[in-house]
């Protein structure tokens, strides 16, 4: 059990806790969330034991192994694979003890950590490293790389598995899916829904919370506060609580109205009839947590667009990729001010290919991209934020392309954005990713796109900018096309999806929901690709022999070179069976449930022959020092 009792922290004199007393039982999934600076990072510190509380105390049991993802990886020249082996550490230290034990032949000691290596999957251990990197997007060609190989997100995937591969008793996950796409967020959704140990996580994706966690720790205000149920569950109850202070209700309230406002403006027209329907169901969630964001520093909205046309952009039997290598074809389909669609598909089947195409930052292969002449894209890139000036201050960054707005103006729409007080005339060089991306998406909104393509604009930012950005979006006048990890975003501001996956973009008749399904059916597909793509092992039955008798030292010199001749071959016949084992037990699907008795067998056998080996080299010497002697 974690226990903390009148904890108290202070930091650069700052108090960050006061008094925070909670307790979280063996095998809970708690999700700990607070803005920024609140002290998430101070919590986690604190249970590695890297610092200590200024009063009361934060307890864990010692005899615990923790996991926890660190926030950087080296560029290693190893493979991917041995790199996330490398997170099992007590696998890697009996693979070292074993390497000692054989070369100083300790025969006893190896049978114990022979057996020991069996009780903790040893054998099975790369075949489950391999499952983490391919349900994080690694192909089996791609595990064979070195980490140096990978770029800054990859690594964050690699080291990601390596966590998970470690059999620990608590995990501290610190935004686990910020470098991830939304197939790789579902398998790790249940991966940790299956996960056993205790689970502490930070992270911004609520839909991401709400599948995973059953408990919230909120940092607020120098407290922590536990409350039961996921992130939704805690988004309503802390809401209710606040609602109950006039003047955040009132707030609530200006914020229903406006929304209310566009939904009377539309209901009527037909073609804006599916818009009107989606904010009426967005309506009623913002009515149950609008007051969880009163004291939110972010509130902005895009501004009109000046001009719309229809159709603002036109794919017309369309070929993308790069060079020769086509990644989608025969994409079809037309942008209008009506348009608001998300884009799904596994990793690199040509989402980002598909946006980068409408944007035109890449030529077409084949077909006609026709775009209106009253249109003004508005692109938020997966990399915006690495386009900034980071010399520059967003104010000056923003007067760039302001014209002639006055200062006042823009201090308040930059203020919208979180950007007050010094930081508005600070250079963007010491910013963090949140405040980078935050500024990107400001310079866009100020130009005011009747077309919006953004390429996963929640990556960096908090819950409460995401949930701003969500308003904004939704009242939104020009054509959308997101891709995005975060389904609530998706979820609230698309009316249609488009499915990109084997080569094509065709519609999506579903939900994420039906999407999370064809993507585990698509999965399983693959991975039948593959195994049938791979030679048909055949297991080869070797007859045990027993462990011979110990040759008399009387006998002749020929007798003990006949004897020895046949331990020789006796070793090499068990050594021969030994490989094939385990690269028997290396293979991921001797380990499907259909395959347990097998798996029994072969382990079984393993067992047999390891303690033979070691019987027999002990006789092989000491038949060959007779024989020398």
């Amino acid at each position: 059990m974690i226990i903390a009792s009148q904890l108290a922290v202070l930091r650069n004199g700052r108090e960050l806790y006061r008094d925070a007393s909670f307790a979280l039982h063996p095998g809970w999934k708690v999700g700990l969330t607070g803005a920024n600076g609140a002290g998430k990072s101070t919590f986690f510190n604190l249970l590695l034991g890297e610092m200590t509380p200024d009063a009361g105390r934060l307890e864990r049991p010692t005899v615990w192994t923790v996991a926890h993802m660190a926030q950087e990886v080296s560029a290693l020249e190893m493979s991917a694979l041995d790199y996330v082996l490398d997170g099992d550490t007590e696998l890697r230290q009996i693979e070292r003890d074993l390497l000692l034990a054989e070369n100083e032949e300790r025969y006893e000691d190896l049978a114990n950590l022979y057996q020991r290596y069996e009780e903790i999957g040893g054998y099975t251990a790369p075949s489950r490293a391999a499952r983490l990197l391919a349900g994080l997007g690694f192909s089996d060609e791609e595990q064979q790389k070195n980490v140096a190989d990978f770029s800054g997100g990859w690594r964050m995937r690699i080291n990601l598995a390596q966590t998970l591969m470690c059999r620990s008793d608590l995990l501290l996950l610190d935004e686990p899916t910020n470098h991830l796409d939304l197939d790789a967020i579902l398998w790790l959704e249940d991966w940790l829904r299956a996960y056993t140990g205790t689970l502490i996580m930070v992270s911004h994706d609520r839909d991401f919370l709400d599948n995973v966690v059953e408990h919230i720790l909120h940092v607020e205000q120098t407290g922590i506060t536990h409350y039961r149920g996921n992130y939704s569950t805690f988004e309503r109850t802390r809401a209710e609580r606040l609602a109950q202070q006039q003047q955040q209700f009132e707030k609530q309230q200006a914020d229903v109205a406006h929304l209310t406002k566009y939904i009377d403006r539309f209901r009527a027209q037909a073609t804006k009839a599916r818009q009107a329907q989606s904010r009426i169901k967005a309506l009623e969630r913002m009515t149950l947590i609008a007051p969880a964001h009163v004291d939110s520093q972010f509130s902005f909205r895009f501004r009109e667009p000046e001009r719309l046309a229809s159709p603002l952009i036109r794919m017309d039997d369309i070929n993308a990729g790069y060079g020769e290598r086509t990644v989608i074809a025969g994409v079809n389909f037309s942008l209008t001010p009506d348009t608001r669609l998300g884009l799904l598909g596994p990793n690199g089947a040509g989402k980002s290919t598909l946006i980068k195409t409408l944007v035109g930052e890449i030529a077409a292969q084949q077909g006609e991209r026709t775009v209106s002449d009253h249109t003004r894209i508005g692109y938020f890139a997966q990399h915006q934020v690495d386009h900034l000036d980071l010399k520059a201050s967003p104010l000056l960054q923003l007067s760039r392309i302001a014209g002639r707005t006055d200062e006042l103006t823009l201090r308040k729409f930059l203020g919208s954005f979180g950007f007050a007080g010094d930081r508005i005339d600070t250079s963007c060089e010491n910013f963090s990713g949140g405040e980078k991306a935050r500024l990107a998406l400001a310079l866009i909104v100020w130009q005011r796109p009747n077309v919006l393509l953004l390429d996963e604009p929640t990556n960096h930012l908090d819950l409460e900018m995401r949930h701003a950005l969500t308003l904004a979006i939704q009242e939104y006048q020009g054509a959308l096309v997101i891709v995005s990890h975060e389904r609530h975003l998706l979820k609230a501001c698309c009316d249609d999806f488009l499915l990109v996956a084997d080569g094509e973009a065709r519609n999506f008749e579903g939900d994420l929901d039906d999407y999370a399904q064809w993507l585990r059916d698509w999965r399983s597909a693959q991975d039948k690709k593959r195994e049938g793509a791979k030679p048909a092992k055949k297991a080869a039955a070797l007859k045990v022999e027993a462990v011979p008798l110990p040759v008399k030292q009387t006998g002749t010199t020929r007798d003990q070179q006949k004897a020895l001749a046949k331990l020789e071959n006796q070793l090499a016949a068990v050594q021969d069976r030994l490989t094939e084992l385990n690269g028997l037990l290396g293979d991921a699907a001797l380990y499907e449930p259909a395959q347990k008795d097998d798996l029994a067998r072969h382990l079984a056998e393993k067992q047999v022959l390891d303690a033979e080996m070691a019987a027999l080299e002990i006789k092989w010497l000491e038949l060959s020092e007779a024989t020398n002697s």
